[in-house]
């Protein structure tokens, strides 16, 4: 088992995240079905001058159109637009301000749903960017507000994107434990784009000290263990595993096991690590996992769990509480 446990190294995880991001790279630079074709046609002409070395100057009337007065439909348009120039268009990328990032972070306000989507898109876009990352960064909490508050997949997708491409400051860790629920919420759903990004930002966080025992006693439905079932796609289950095996290792650390905690009845926890959990039962299904990386992660999990025995990891005390999901909050 512990030969199991090496085969799947840090390396395969990058190679593994590598080749997702470059599909949702080409997937963010297709043109929306509902934008006209004609509105990008400068574009092509743009990136030709660029490779020649010479500003288009493209980006800019982009940027400054969308200061000017825009119904939604127009804004959601030049957004768009911006985005594709700043993947493509990198000098010109590089010369804008932070003021640019300001007025892009403006349209996160925009009534418009749509508009908020292509805003976020953008501002992922100049968070590729190393002297804006700290610019974009500022909005993480309004972020976080519109994941937890605006039930729409494709804002969910949009915002989780943005925030798995940055480094989370201390600051944002009281927000980022208001809207664990709605986190938890998201990767029990059924949009797998969704739950895929839900997941890598849960499993970012549970390597937080100060955020560990949050995620383990947030609440869950009964049914989460659905989630590691072999007909799952395989990219969400990897995804799954890796998370799980992180609350593993972070809850068998010295510092962790240091306090006797308190878990609700429907946490997290008890589902993955509590006496009445089936986990193990669905971690020797994925052993014999058509697809290499699942099986590997799933070994990796079961060694983990077989340390926390070792080590004498203190049983859960659980409270019976309200539970989230019942309440209809």
């Amino acid at each position: 088992m512990n030969e199991c446990s090496c085969l799947l190294g840090s390396s395969a995880l990058v190679r593994h995240r590598k080749s997702l991001r470059r599909v949702e790279g080409r997937k963010m630079l297709q043109m929306p079905r509902e934008l006209p074709s004609r509105a990008f046609g400068q574009t092509g002409l743009a990136i030709e001058r660029e490779r020649h070395g010479r500003d288009s100057g493209e980006l800019r009337r982009l940027l400054n159109s969308l200061e000017c007065k825009q119904d939604e439909y127009a804004k959601s348009m030049i957004l768009h637009s911006i985005t594709r120039c700043v993947y493509l268009l990198e000098a010109e990328a590089s010369a804008c301000t932070t003021d640019d990032i300001a007025l892009v972070g403006s349209m996160l306000d925009d009534k418009d749903n749509s508009v908020k989507i292509q805003a976020l898109n953008t501002l992922k876009a100049f968070s590729g960017i190393r002297k804006f990352r700290r610019k974009v960064q500022e909005h993480s909490i309004k972020v976080l507000e519109l994941i937890a508050s605006i039930w729409d997949s494709e804002l969910h997708i949009a915002g989780l994107r943005l925030l798995n491409n940055l480094p989370l400051p201390d600051y944002v860790h009281p927000q980022l434990r208001r809207v664990m629920p709605a986190l938890m919420e998201i990767l029990q759903s059924d949009y797998i784009l969704a739950q895929v990004q839900a997941i890598r930002l849960l499993s970012y966080l549970a390597q937080k000290n100060d955020l560990l025992y949050d995620i383990l006693n947030c609440q869950v439905h009964a049914n989460f263990l659905n989630l590691f079932q072999s007909t799952q796609p395989g990219s969400l289950l990897f995804e799954v595993l890796v998370f799980a095996e992180r609350l593993s290792e972070g809850r068998n650390s010295p510092h962790y096991r240091a306090v006797k905690w308190h878990y609700n009845e429907q946490s997290l926890h008890e589902a993955l690590f509590g006496d009445e959990s089936r986990l193990a039962d669905r971690l020797l299904a994925l052993v014999i996992h058509p697809e290499e990386e699942v099986q590997i992660q799933a070994c990796k999990v079961i060694v983990s769990l077989q340390c926390s025995q070792d080590v004498g990891v203190r049983p859960s005390v659980c409270q019976p509480s309200r539970s989230y999901f019942n309440s209809g909050e």
